[in-house]
C-alpha cells in the first residue's frame, strides 16, 4: 500500500477530460500522488485535440492509453473524479466523489478544447491544494 493519495479520472470515452486531467495532475503533483484514469466505455485512441491542447503547455500524453474502468481501480482509489460517466461508475462508502461538469471535447477542434484544458488546470490545482496542504 501506498502511503500517497491515489485520484481516479472517470469519463465515458477516458480519451479526453480524463486523460487531459491526468495529464495536469502527473505534471503538478510530480510523484506526490498515484494518479489513474479510465472510461466507461473506452475509445481506441486518445482525443488528438486533446493530445495537441496539452503539447501546447509542455504536457505530454501521447504515451496514455484509453482504459477501461475496472471495479479494483475505484476499490483502491482515494478519490473518484467523474467526467460525465453517469450510473457506469461504481460508488464505494468512504470514498471521496467528486463529478466535474466539463464539455465533452469529443470532435472539437483544439480552439474549443483549449478552454476546457485550462478549466480541468484550475480544478486541479484545487484538488492537489486540498490533497496536498503546503507546509
Amino acid at each position: 500500500m501506498s502511503d500517497k493519495p491515489s485520484v481516479l479520472f472517470v469519463c465515458v470515452h477516458n480519451a479526453g477530460r480524463s486523460q487531459m486531467a491526468a495529464g495536469w495532475l502527473r505534471h503538478l503533483a510530480g510523484d506526490k500522488v498515484e494518479v489513474r484514469s479510465a472510461g466507461s466505455a473506452p475509445a481506441e485512441t486518445i482525443n488528438p485535440a486533446a493530445v495537441e491542447a496539452m503539447r501546447e503547455v509542455g504536457i505530454d500524453i501521447t504515451d496514455q492509453r484509453p482504459k477501461i474502468l475496472e471495479y479494483d481501480t475505484v476499490e483502491s482509489s482515494d478519490v473518484i473524479v467523474t467526467m460525465g460517466c453517469g450510473d457506469a461508475c461504481p460508488y464505494f462508502p468512504g470514498k471521496r466523489y467528486e463529478d466535474w461538469k466539463l464539455e465533452d471535447p469529443a470532435g472539437k477542434g483544439v480552439e474549443s478544447v483549449r478552454p476546457i484544458r485550462d478549466e480541468i488546470k484550475g480544478r486541479i490545482e484545487q484538488l492537489l491544494a486540498d490533497l496536498i496542504p503546503a507546509t
